[in-house]
């Protein structure tokens, strides 16, 4: 597991698609996407996020199991979890 580096919002908001900042989980059946305790396929899952919902990428990207982890918040949560980066954006 690698930390990146940190991104600026600039930076951030190319990365995960602009001001579009939601999670979108495009396999058929799967109306949500895993928020996990760590950026790993194998970490527990925290909570699950509807698609749709507007997430808060705090700037911490990792690579592991051959994708981009983001750090994320939620609207309200005090609390920040792990989604793969395929699921954020557009």
């Amino acid at each position: 597991m690698t930390d990146m580096k940190n991104l600026n919002v600039n930076e951030l908001d190319q990365v995960v698609g602009g001001t579009e900042n939601v999670v979108n989980n495009p396999h058929k059946g799967y109306d949500y996407v895993n928020c996990r305790k760590e950026p790993d396929l194998n970490s527990e899952v925290f909570f699950t996020i509807p698609n749709g919902t507007e997430v808060f990428p705090t700037g911490r990207v990792v690579i592991n199991n051959g994708f981009d982890w983001y750090e994320i918040n939620l609207a309200g949560a005090y609390t920040t979890g792990w989604v793969a980066g395929h699921l954020i954006g557009k």
